[in-house]
């Protein structure tokens, strides 16, 4: 497990912390033996799919398990016929200390920690895979980044929506040792939730109506590979138990079957929920929070790194479908007025409205006849209005304080926008959402939010 910490020195603010530990056989038919800890749960046991196997006759098949947790190093028994000893005392759990001795059926192991402290250092390039960005709040998410990706570590990516969090799994996934093996994405806030168990774990033929044929899940998918599990906050409570059982003990069970799997995959989840507070309501499992966030990188607002908008939009341009004339960048402005605006949608909001411009677009550069009216009324002043902000008719912007009406201008830019992306849609929430490259939940929150009725 890893746990990034902060430090005071501004020259080197943050650690990553990887606690992992090591385990040596000291007398047995495996002694002079060791296997290092470094996954939440190790099994221990004679059959040959443990991760720890021991040639020993009076040591269960599955015996027991080593796992960790936000309290320490947890050794448990599993059911084993002969039982699992700290000295002469048959436990079923106990944490583990440094240079602990336990015996299981006639060997005896000894664990001892090896944690180690990587220290983090901003990033120098402005560039991580398919992430962009110089500011200092984005290359210290690249130094984490990089850190994490060799080592099979399970990520926690948290953040707004549209700041990006896919991209930065992918390049966990591309800079790891199982680049070229699948990258499977799952998001859970889309999946039908009558299907989501079938869509995680796979089903057998005949496991219910519809089921005409088996199919493997999602983990089964990326075997050797990287799942991504996107809107983690969206799972089910009653189905987060077992989504805790793959993650420890790397095996699914289909729905419809009695059979076990192992799967071998590293697991990447994200989500714009605070999981914390999610936790604290009784909404998501605290257990499940502390296996998926065994290192927790959280990606800045676009609002939050301003000075990167120039950056972005060159590489957003860049890679642009339909930029026939290469359009390069934007005129004063509409820098300008981007650097002021608040992005709701963050990255991928600047991405739809840069698409949405180059059509409109004469010359080399965005200029504010080319954006989308709403952005452009935001800019112009003529949403600012006394009745379109809700002011009294002689009230004028300047008004209010600067946070009350910067608010209010979000707001009814926000709500033109809905009002020509539904009208451009046919009022089709799913098609609206596309075209708006955001999460149809979010769209709907935001339709709800307006008080704006879809047809």
């Amino acid at each position: 497990m890893a746990e990034i910490t902060s430090r005071l020195a501004s020259a080197n603010p943050r650690q990553i912390r990887i606690r992992r530990g090591r385990i040596t056989c000291v007398a047995g038919k495996d002694a002079g033996q060791s296997w290092l800890v470094d996954r939440d749960v190790i099994t221990i046991g004679q059959q040959r799919s443990s991760d720890i196997f021991l040639d020993d006759p009076t040591v269960s098949r599955a015996h027991c398990e080593v796992a960790r947790d936000r309290d320490g190093v947890l050794l448990r028994d599993v059911g084993s016929t002969n039982g699992t000893f700290v000295g002469a005392v048959r436990v079923r759990e106990v944490y583990l200390t440094p240079e602990t001795r336990f015996r299981v059926g006639q060997t005896e192991l000894l664990f001892t920690p090896e944690d180690q402290v990587i220290e983090v250092e901003p990033y120098t390039e402005s560039r991580f895979e398919a992430l962009v960005g110089a500011s200092l709040a984005m290359r210290d998410v690249f130094a984490v980044l990089e850190k994490v990706a060799p080592t099979n570590l399970t990520v926690l990516v948290t953040g707004e929506t549209g700041t990006g969090k896919e991209l930065a799994s992918r390049a966990v996934h591309e800079r790891s040792t199982r680049v070229g093996r699948p990258f499977v994405v799952f998001d859970c806030g889309a999946a039908a939730e009558g299907l989501i168990e079938s869509e995680l774990f796979g089903h057998e033929r005949g496991a219910f109506t519809g089921a005409v044929s088996s199919r493997p899940g999602v983990f089964e998918q990326a075997h050797g590979g990287t799942v991504f599990l996107d809107e983690i906050g969206e799972l089910p409570i009653d189905l987060q138990p077992k989504l805790l059982r793959v993650l420890e003990q790397r095996e699914v069970r289909r729905v419809g079957s009695g059979k076990v799997r192992k799967v071998d995959v590293r697991v990447v989840a994200a989500t714009n929920r605070a999981l914390r507070e999610e936790v604290a309501a009784g909404r998501f499992r605290e257990d499940l929070y502390y296996r998926l966030a065994v290192v927790e990188v959280s990606l800045p607002a676009l609002r939050e790194r301003q000075d990167d908008i120039a950056l972005l939009v060159g590489h957003l341009l860049r890679r642009a479908s339909h930029n026939p004339h290469g359009i390069e960048g934007v005129v004063p402005e509409v820098e300008r007025l981007f650097r002021a605006y608040h992005w709701p949608g963050n990255v991928r909001e600047l991405c739809n409205v840069l698409e949405r411009a180059i059509p409109f677009t004469n010359g080399m550069q965005i200029d504010l006849d080319s954006l989308p009216e709403a952005m452009r009324n935001a800019s112009t002043g003529a949403v600012s209005g006394a009745s379109t902000l809700g002011l009294e008719p002689d009230q004028a912007v300047s008004d209010l304080p600067f946070k009350d009406a910067k608010d209010k201008l979000i707001e009814a830019f926000e709500r033109q926008y809905l009002l020509d992306l539904l009208e451009r849609n046919a009022g089709n929430i799913s098609r609206a959402a596309r075209s708006a490259q955001m999460d149809r939940k979010s769209i709907s929150r935001l339709l709800k939010k307006h008080g704006i009725s879809a047809r």
